[in-house]
């Protein structure tokens, strides 16, 4: 059992929790994610690692309430416990394993939308305290959704902007990153994790700029072992798992109508069924519910 020690609301239906995991947090690091499970009847739920303690042995993870699932992880309190907490799955960021003085030389930027802030903040605070500044851009409907911005203005510089323009600057992230731009500010590397749709437009937007960008997909995962398919993207020409070769990607090969339209179709039963005819030996099968597995 894992036990939830600390639980904070960070905004409207967004959660917070740390969890006492101490083998997951022993190896873990920025970029990877958790499957947890509520009780031995919920769903197995991917969450992206969101920080990490090693010492004291915690992971935390931040959550939207959506399907049951989630749902009933909303009601945990502190104290309660997880059935299961399996990590980490997936790479790590790419950054990791650059030298420290080329990061050092580099300008990299991070753009965050939502939930997606989350993911992000690991990354940031690994450079920091290896010395790399950083930039960020953190995107939010409004300002009662922008999340983590404390944390952020401690590890990196931080610029948020807010759709309805009620805090920090106003439009989405692409006009930010424009708008830097005309500022007078270079990039050398982007990474963008948030919404499918949100890191369509950044990286159509980086493209154009010349900024190379990883993206971090979060296609529907169910086994994270790269076993049963679901999280299948297309990366050019290749077919790539994102639990077990990903989560992170080069943006700039993504097909995002394709990436968005398999999850919409993999969410019901006739969708599931065509993707197994459509993707033949590639498409895996093991998750249960497209019969591949039989």
């Amino acid at each position: 059992m894992y036990k939830i020690l600390k639980k904070e609301v960070l905004a409207e239906n967004i959660y917070s929790m740390v969890v006492e995991a101490p083998r997951v947090a022993k190896h873990c690091e920025p970029g990877q994610f958790i499957i947890a499970k509520v009780d031995e009847t919920a769903e197995r739920i991917p969450l992206t690692i969101c920080d990490y303690d090693r010492e004291a042995g915690t992971v935390r993870i931040v959550f939207m309430p959506i399907g049951a699932s989630t749902l009933k992880m909303k009601e945990l309190q502190e104290g309660d416990a997880f059935e299961d907490f399996v990590g980490p799955l997936g790479r790590p960021s790419d950054l990791i394993e650059e030298s420290i003085e080329e990061l050092k030389n580099k300008k990299i930027l991070f753009i965050a939308g939502g939930v997606g802030t989350a993911p992000v903040y690991p990354q940031v605070k690994w450079l920091h305290e290896h010395g790399v500044e950083a930039d960020a851009i953190i995107g939010a409907k409004t300002k009662d959704l922008v999340i983590l911005e404390k944390e952020f203005k401690e590890v990196c510089n931080l610029y948020v902007t807010t759709d309805d323009g009620s805090y920090g600057r106003t439009g989405m992230v692409t006009k930010c990153l424009e708008d830097l731009v005309k500022e007078g500010k270079h990039y050398d590397h982007c990474v963008a994790i948030g919404p499918m749709i949100m890191m369509k437009f950044v990286c159509k937007l980086t493209k154009e700029l010349g900024i190379p960008t990883i993206v971090s997909m979060n296609p529907i995962m169910v086994d994270g072992t790269g076993m049963c398919g679901a999280c299948r993207v297309m990366v050019g020409d290749e077919v790539k798992f994102a639990c077990v070769d990903g989560p992170e990607f080069d943006g700039h090969l993504i097909d995002f109508d394709q990436a968005m339209q398999r999850q919409a179709m993999y969410r019901t039963e006739e969708g599931r069924a065509k993707l197994a005819f459509l993707e033949g030996e590639t498409h895996h099968g093991g998750c249960g519910h497209c019969g591949g597995d039989k």
